[in-house]
């Protein structure tokens, strides 16, 4: 028998140890990098600001950690030009709930901050005592009406970290001074899984623990799509702290908030609780001592699609809408872009933003339509003036116009493109 030469000798052991790597592969557990990307630590991650009081003087935060932590911390100080943050820095124990999910099992932390002095800027960072956060910084809201702008978000879904991460960082290049961000439900395609939830905090990182988040749900927060309370996502809850000003069985999916000189609501259009949330509605807009009115859910009355009509939630709520006067609604749902003309003293908006698209149908309510695209909008708020920017992913304007306040009578609305 001819002996191999060197050469073909290093051929033929390459050849066994990818053969033995082969098999290896074969027999080990599939494992998800996407997944395991995502998987809690002792260090805190997904931060998010929300608000559970007034927002003049209160701020919540919540964040996640493993399980190992379960005495968690956050301290807060008025925010100074120098470093010395941490010296005059006060603790806040934490309240910790646990979350099990399909993938790992977690702790969740919050802290409501109180007494808070209006129109300030704080400094924050959270922890466990051995391991902190970076300090992060936050604007407590005016007591009194004062010019601001928030940003808000249709769907995200689809495309969180891969594409609609570039819809996020551009809609804060744009109105870097937003006090809040608004979501319009479907903040992912399915609530229960956690991987997911870690897309969406990771494509907008650290904006989330700096600009106070509001959340609305969507179907895709309720486990396949049970209209029913019950099945709406346990991460809800465990993430966002939000009010509990809302209708009984539905604290923290229906609330609302005032921020200066704006009322802002939000519905659960996927409870089948309508009602009770129409007469908490009426007596909520009935007590509004604001100037303005934002009433934000998920299910648009007026669809952009045959075959998507929402005519239960159609009912239920735009009596209410009609006799308030409400100025701005917000939706999502239908994956393109519709904005109605003054409809009853009321401008209507359905809008998406992640990657998930749907085809628009020949409907006729809208003033301005677009579908394929991907948009956030910036809603500015100054006196007897609201501006709505509606802006594409690469930052083009795509619609705007103003609403302006006129005593005795409905709002006028001023096309500005």
């Amino acid at each position: 028998m001819r002996r191999l030469n060197n050469k073909a000798l290093r051929a033929l052991f390459a050849l066994m140890l990818l053969t033995l790597a082969a098999q290896a592969f074969a027999q080990a557990p599939a494992v998800s990098p996407s997944a395991d990307t995502y998987k809690p630590t002792a260090s805190p991650d997904r931060i998010v600001l929300t608000w559970s009081d007034d927002p003049a003087t209160t701020q919540s935060v919540s964040w996640r950690t493993d399980t190992s932590v379960d005495k968690a911390v956050a301290q807060i100080a008025v925010a100074t030009p120098g470093p010395s943050v941490e010296s005059q820095a006060r603790t806040v124990i934490a309240t910790t709930s646990a979350l099990a999910t399909k993938l790992w099992s977690a702790n969740y932390h919050t802290v409501r901050f109180a007494n808070l002095t209006p129109g300030t800027v704080y400094a924050y960072r959270v922890g466990d005592s051995t391991r902190w956060s970076e300090w992060f910084q936050f604007r407590t809201a005016d007591s009194k009406p004062e010019p601001f702008s928030f940003i808000y978000f249709g769907d995200v879904q689809y495309g969180m970290l891969s594409v609609w991460s570039r819809i996020i960082r551009d809609s804060f290049r744009t109105a870097p001074d937003a006090r809040f961000m608004a979501f319009g439900g479907d903040l992912v395609t399915d609530g229960t899984d956690d991987s997911l939830w870690g897309e969406l905090f990771a494509a907008g990182g650290w904006l989330y623990a700096t600009v106070p988040t509001i959340p609305v749900p969507g179907n895709h927060e309720y486990h396949d799509g049970d209209i029913d309370r019950a099945g709406l996502t346990k991460h809800w809850a465990a993430q966002f702290t939000l009010p509990a000003n809302g209708p009984d069985g539905l604290k923290g999916d229906a609330y609302y908030f005032d921020y200066q000189g704006v009322r802002v609501v939000s519905l659960d259009s996927m409870s089948y609780l309508l009602k009770e949330q129409a007469d908490w509605l009426d007596k909520t807009l009935t007590n509004n001592p604001n100037r303005w009115s934002v009433v934000i859910f998920h299910h648009p009355f007026f669809s952009l699609a045959k075959g998507r009509d929402n005519a239960d939630v159609r009912n239920a709520w735009k009596p209410i809408v009609d006799k308030h006067k409400v100025d701005l609604v917000l939706n999502g749902h239908d994956h393109s872009y519709g904005r109605s003309a003054l409809t009853d003293s009321t401008v209507y908006v359905t809008s998406t933003s992640g990657a998930k698209m749907y085809k628009l149908d020949k409907v006729d309510w809208p003033k301005r339509k677009a579908q394929d695209t991907q948009f956030y909008v910036v809603v500015s708020i100054d006196g007897d003036k609201l501006a709505f920017r509606a802006r594409t992913a690469t930052g083009e304007l795509y619609d705007s116009f103003d609403l302006i306040k006129q005593p005795g009578k409905p709002n006028l609305l001023v096309e500005t493109r």
